[in-house]
């Protein structure tokens, strides 16, 4: 009988396996590699996460609770008591949606930059799938779809602290939390292909957070309307994600009026960006993986 003793949980797992003479003939295990790859690898991209759990739900919880204090007790407050309203709704139920949004943006370009070089040359947990039946591109997929799990749960938690703090007065704000994990991909996809591309670390991460993501979080109507702004600062948004996300979340959150054409092509742009995002992630490891 195998000793667990001293097995940690993923060890655990494969030792019970083992143990119990279920193990499928390889070529069963290959085809389902195969046929299964991209979950294979999410579930593996979400076990590492475990080790990690509780400082992944101190920041999900902490950073709305921060947010809505500071948005609605703060800011938000002076603002009532002038009586100044934003498209007609308090300033905590306008910006309130946009800053989910966006954190869950941040959030998902942080996991599509270092874990990526950390795959190909840190630690190099890439070549031990690669190594198998699995297609280089489910890795890639893999790794977005573990990455939209934990980000759904993040957009959850926010959401339900929305609505603790009456930031979320419409019965469809729940249709935010798929919009919020849909503008995160939208960021980390196109994040992820470029990182896959490096070979060796620099300041090329910091440098696209400091003028690409922060630019796109300060302009991209987050915490005003967009056009409040001057025109030549305008087409930040228009091409940012995040405008496009905040967009639709605002629309589910407090009903936000909105041409249904314009509200489409938010939803093809972030569509867009993810299939063209993943499809380039998905090509570069199979380059670098199968060469």
């Amino acid at each position: 009988m195998t000793d667990t003793t001293d097995l940690d949980s993923t060890d655990l797992d494969i030792a019970r396996i083992a143990a119990s003479g279920q193990v499928p003939p390889p070529l069963v295990m290959a085809a389902r590699t195969r046929r299964w790859g991209v979950l294979y690898y999410a579930e593996t991209y979400l076990r590492g996460e475990r080790a990690y759990l509780s400082t992944v739900l101190i920041n999900a919880i902490g950073t709305p609770l921060l947010y809505m204090l500071a948005m609605g007790v703060g800011l938000g407050g002076l603002l009532d008591r002038t009586g100044t309203t934003v498209d007609g709704v308090s300033y905590l139920v306008f910006v309130a949606p946009a800053i989910m949004v966006a954190t869950a943006s941040q959030g998902a370009f942080g996991e599509s930059t270092y874990p990526i070089m950390g795959g190909f040359k840190w630690h190099r947990t890439y070549y031990g799938p690669a190594a198998t039946p699995m297609d280089p591109a489910q890795i890639a997929w893999g790794h977005i779809l573990g990455v939209t799990l934990r980000f759904v749960m993040q957009s959850v938690i926010f959401w339900v602290i929305m609505l603790v703090f009456g930031a979320a007065p419409s019965g469809w704000s729940w249709v935010s939390i798929p919009i919020a994990a849909l503008t995160a991909l939208a960021v980390a996809c196109p994040m992820q292909a470029y990182a896959a591309t490096l070979e060796n670390e620099g300041a090329q991460f910091v440098t696209v957070q400091r003028f690409v993501l922060m630019p796109m979080f300060l302009f991209s109507g987050t915490f005003y309307a967009l056009e409040s702004m001057p025109i030549y600062l305008q087409w930040i948004g228009w091409i940012s994600p995040l405008w496009h996300g905040a967009q639709l979340a605002r629309i589910a959150s407090y009903g936000m009026s909105e041409p249904l054409w314009l509200s489409l092509v938010h939803v093809v742009v972030l569509v867009g960006m993810v299939a063209v995002g993943g499809a380039m992630a998905g090509r570069t490891y199979r380059r670098r993986l199968w060469s």
